[in-house]
């Protein structure tokens, strides 16, 4: 097992103009960091308000806060503000503050108590496993009617970017920051030539909750899902977990066997059994979608929390665990390039 103890992780929390976000988001990292010298908190601050930056300087030693310089207006500025603050954020924790791994919580998040063992137990994985390209404590689908009422320590692979607190690495910086967009940097950060057929890990029960209806994207999917989204509050002792299951080479085989046999049924849930229903386009996987009250939205042909073209959930007035399955050559490769042979099983079921 990984040396946790040794382990430093830099969570930087990127702030706009609401001093009330800002001040909520940090007052829920430091009410549940452990060690202020294994976790020191870095604020960084875009929009040069005044009040905003007094509220943030409040937190004295507990945090340090620095100020993206380049204020300057721009079309849809919303969107390149943010990926202009990104870029310029993550070159100052890496670059110039030499760090080798970093926490991204945007203001309007409010974290789980075990945000940081969550994190500080995965971060492992990274180093390990090239396939893997983030950490995520976020799950699209993370209303409290579509997770396991008890599944606080359950973990999963996903081909779709969640960011939402995210911890990524140094070199996956320099790969990126090189060809970093102007603007809508998280549509970008999605398209194949970025994930290369990369995964990230995400929570069965998510870690962070947003709070932002008003933002650059005008409350987009917040009185629909965001609000629902249950946060945990059952916390896990992560680092006393053996999470080798989530490296490729142990959880793509386990994962064939579960969605490649013919074990599953597409009939009632008798007794909370597992039912497969299967899409082969985007149409009837967004009607699929809106039945559940799961995310519809698919970027660059994955779906929100898919893996190898599976969706995920468990619905609780039905008592059943959902998996909706895409099928079709095209759909089974679209997205992800490297375990071809759960195509092939799929396609034998029929």
């Amino acid at each position: 097992m990984p040396l946790f103890h040794r382990q430093r992780l830099w969570p930087l929390t990127l702030s706009h103009q609401s001093f009330q976000f800002s001040s909520k988001c940090l007052d829920s990292l430091l009410k549940f960091r452990p060690s202020a010298e294994q976790f020191p908190i870095v604020v960084s601050q875009d929009c040069g308000h005044a009040e905003t930056a007094r509220v943030i300087d409040s937190y004295g030693d507990a945090i340090t806060h620095i100020n993206q310089p380049d204020l300057s207006p721009r079309k849809f500025q919303g969107y390149y503000k943010i990926s202009r603050h990104y870029r310029w954020a993550l070159n100052q924790i890496f670059k110039i503050m030499g760090y080798k791994s970093v926490i991204v919580v945007e203001d309007d998040l409010e974290v789980a108590p075990d945000f940081y063992e969550y994190f500080l137990s995965t971060h492992y994985l990274l180093l390990k496993d090239p396939t893997l390209w983030c950490i995520s404590a976020w799950n699209d689908n993370g209303k409290e009617a579509l997770v396991e009422a008890k599944g606080s320590s359950i973990l999963h692979r996903s081909d779709f970017f969640p960011g939402l607190g995210w911890l990524l690495l140094r070199e996956l910086w320099e790969e990126l920051e090189v060809k970093w967009p102007t603007a809508f940097w998280d549509d970008w950060v999605r398209r194949p030539e970025q994930r290369l057929g990369r995964a990230c890990v995400r929570p069965e029960l998510p870690r962070t909750r947003t709070f932002g209806r008003k933002g650059v994207s005008q409350g987009q999917f917040f009185d629909q899902h965001l609000r629902f989204i249950k946060l945990n509050q059952d916390p896990v002792a992560f680092t006393k977990i053996d999470l080798s299951y989530l490296l490729k080479e142990k959880y793509d085989p386990w994962f064939m066997e579960q969605f490649g046999q013919k074990k599953f049924f597409k009939d009632k849930c008798p007794g909370g059994r597992t039912v497969r229903v299967e899409y082969t386009t985007r149409d009837t996987f967004k009607a699929l979608a809106r039945a559940f009250g799961v995310m519809d939205d698919l970027k660059s042909g994955v779906a929100r929390v898919a893996y190898m073209g599976v969706v995920s959930f468990t619905h609780r007035v039905e008592g059943c665990s959902w998996h909706l399955l895409k099928t079709g050559e095209d759909m089974i490769h679209h997205g992800h390039n490297v375990s071809p042979r759960l195509g092939e099983n799929l396609k034998n079921k029929k």
